[in-house]
């Protein structure tokens, strides 16, 4: 068994949805996470709140230094995630279809490293 995360993303600046499909999202993603507990591959999942909350600590010089806001100044940003624990890469490409449709946003999936 493998580790994936599969990582939803936060479009700045998108329309956001009307509360009515908020609730259907909502419900949809608690479907999944139902799902894919029973089916075993449940590890961790949960929402993040907007990228302006975000707090970045870095070491620059010697010091610890803490700013404001997302790490990238990008238009997209990490919005959730899900952990899974499947066998293989297109298992997890299976419950990425299954996020993508009820979150309603891109999910990437990607590895977690295996240690030696």
């Amino acid at each position: 068994m493998a580790e994936y995360l599969l990582s939803v993303h936060y479009i700045e600046g998108a329309v956001p949805p009307d509360p009515d499909t908020v609730q259907q999202m909502y419900a949809d993603v608690a479907a999944l996470n139902d799902e894919i507990t029973a089916a075993g591959a449940w590890v961790f999942a949960g929402g993040l709140q907007e990228p302006h909350v975000a707090s970045v600590v870095r070491q620059e010089d010697g010091q610890i230094v803490t700013t404001d806001g997302p790490f990238p100044e990008a238009k997209e940003q990490l919005g959730g995630v899900w952990v899974i624990d499947v066998p293989d890469h297109e298992t997890a490409m299976t419950w990425a279809r299954k996020a993508t449709v009820a979150c309603q946003g891109p999910v990437e999936v990607r590895p977690f490293q295996i240690e030696s």
